[in-house]
């Protein structure tokens, strides 16, 4: 049964006897979806299957905790053979809600399905709404081509530029498509590009932005300093304006430190080289951070901070890579240094995070954006439908990562060097994976090859217990190697450890304490600079711990200006 018109995404309810009841409740939905019912679990598979067979994307399977014809894990596995990429939620009656939860609530730890929620008793059920609305947000953003664009890029196929600029966007929760420069919409930016250089010949890609105007970067800070601004915008006289604090990377930890600092009463300003979030913004699903029982999207976890700070009155540069730091002397205010301008503070926190280290295979390396990729760039998962996909890592965000694509892909191979995972990764992603049967891991393993013509076509893994090589096909290569620190603009007078990891607190050898004290628990050698998240020595490496620290260093800026005089 249908109650909107074909070419809607549709939502398929699932009751023995109460599809009426569930058509009624969805009926708010049916603008925008297709819904259709089914009274067995054979009859949605046959209702999914059709509508893959018609080219229709199925958003939303919700089924109550009992069928008639077998059990429920059966089916929703049966279901996602047939739909890797739609959202299930088992929604039980009130009769065996308490009763289905021991069996049935394991299962979300497996991923098996999405939520498990209690039907609606009454009109109005805004919780089990707002649940609904939060996995047809996260199938719409990860799954669904975006409906309206707030960006176009204009690029010929294979373009590794236009690649990271439409991941840029996608990490800034911006919906962005990419065109062809002879389609129409492509035709009409050149035409638009043409128009205001004066007849110039294009340069690709093209960007048509939210600003109205259409640029050629050459880099995606182009991109980003066209819509966000330059840091010398703080001081566009050189008056030398302070503020009273500059957070370096707006990951999860600066992205803390910006809510309460500004919350605080602290003139704040962040500088990010990347894209909102940091790392842990391109996991396409974190399901371990508190307060998000059904999970949370790093990007959107990322733009919900961001937009929590701004309200406080933080200020945001994003796409600009600080160069270096000043130290103010004698409790004068530092200066950070960027391509877009400096930026005076009186204190500095530095959350840069940590980069992916390379593979360091030069016929990989050169195929960067042409299916190899650092990072899970969730914008491309997309394009791995039917391909075999290699993950690259052992840690969270490689999990994240091979869950995503495996809704994709034909297949995903997770390589690690060594022995398994339980060193690396959390239980819940390790059980998830398990269940999984796209994907495989390879222990005791390393990519050493790889190529194709004018993509990546192939790779070459060997086995480091033996030697022994061989070559599979693939379509993608994600790569989520270790953590190296960022910080190598840092002056020689912030002391790190061997790694190049910054050194805090009673961390910091005894020799450079003052006066036989240490510095703060997050402050380093130099007053005034703190460090908080994955850049810090001996932090967890966790989103939930750097969000702590985040919030932690921001009393500690508040006792240091309370004790500094600049001027």
């Amino acid at each position: 049964m249908s109650q909107s018109p074909p070419g809607h995404p549709a939502i398929i309810l699932v009751s023995p006897e109460r599809t009426d009841f569930l058509l009624d409740e969805f009926g708010r939905y049916a603008r925008d979806y297709d819904l259709r019912t089914a009274t067995s679990a054979k009859d949605a598979e046959i209702i999914a299957e059709q509508l893959v067979a018609e080219g229709r994307p199925i958003a939303l399977f919700v089924t109550e905790s009992r069928l008639p014809d077998g059990p429920l894990f059966a089916a929703l596995h049966r279901w996602r053979e047939v739909v890797p990429t739609s959202r299930r939620l088992v929604a039980a009656h009130w009769d065996h809600f308490i009763a289905d939860a021991d069996e049935l609530r394991p299962g979300l730890a497996t991923g098996k399905y999405d939520a498990y929620l209690l039907l609606p008793r009454g009109p109005r059920d805004e919780e089990f709404h707002t649940a609904v609305c939060e996995l047809l947000s996260d199938w719409g953003s990860t799954v669904a081509a975006p409906e309206v664009t707030t960006a176009d890029v204009v690029a010929e196929p294979g373009d590794a530029l236009a690649v990271s600029i439409r991941e840029f966007f996608a990490r800034m929760g911006m919906p962005s498509a990419t065109f062809a420069p002879e389609s129409e919409i492509g035709a009409a930016v050149v035409a638009q590009w043409r128009a205001e250089g004066g007849g110039a010949e294009p340069t690709y890609p093209l960007v048509r932005h939210l600003r109205g105007g259409v640029i050629a970067p050459a880099s995606v800070r182009d991109v980003a300093a066209k819509i966000y601004g330059r840091p010398d915008s703080i001081d566009p006289e050189g008056a030398h304006t302070i503020v009273d604090l500059c957070i370096v990377g707006a990951g999860p930890a600066g992205l803390a430190a910006a809510v309460y600092g500004a919350s605080e009463g602290l003139t704040t300003v962040a500088v990010e080289s990347e894209a909102i979030g940091g790392q842990a913004g391109t996991s396409s699903m974190i399901r371990n951070y508190l307060g998000f029982p059904r999970g949370v999207s790093g990007m959107r976890l990322a733009q919900r901070a961001r937009g929590q700070a701004i309200r406080f009155g933080t200020r945001f540069f994003t796409g600009w890579e600080v160069a270096g730091l000043t130290p103010g002397p004698d409790g004068a205010p530092h200066i950070v240094h960027t391509d877009g301008g400096d930026v005076h503070a009186k204190a500095v926190v530095v959350a840069t995070g940590v980069s992916y280290r390379k593979l360091g295979v030069e016929s990989l390396d050169a195929m960067i954006g042409l299916g190899v990729h650092y990072g899970s760039a969730m914008s491309v998962a997309r394009e791995m439908e039917g391909a075999d996909v290699v993950v690259v890592g052992g840690g969270n965000s490689a999990g994240q990562a091979a869950i995503h694509l495996a809704r994709f892909a034909r297949s995903v191979t997770i390589v690690i060097r060594r022995a398994g995972l339980e060193e690396t990764m959390s239980s819940y992603l390790i059980k998830e994976i398990s269940y999984h049967r796209r994907i495989s891991v390879r222990p005791f393993t390393e990519v050493v090859d790889g190529g194709g013509t004018s993509r990546l076509e192939w790779l070459t893994l060997r086995d480091r217990r033996d030697g022994t090589s061989d070559t599979m096909a693939a379509g993608g290569l994600f790569l989520l190697l270790g953590a190296e620190p960022h910080c190598s603009w840092l002056p020689d007078a912030v002391a790190r450890d061997e790694r190049g990891f910054i050194l805090t607190g009673r961390d910091v050898p005894t020799d450079q304490w003052v006066d036989g004290v240490p510095p703060p628990s997050l402050g380093t050698t130099v007053p005034g600079v703190f460090a908080v998240g994955d850049i810090r020595s001996g932090s967890m490496k966790r989103v939930a711990a750097a969000s702590g620290e985040g919030s932690s260093v921001v009393p500690l800026v508040h006792g240091y200006l309370a004790g500094s005089q600049p001027t």
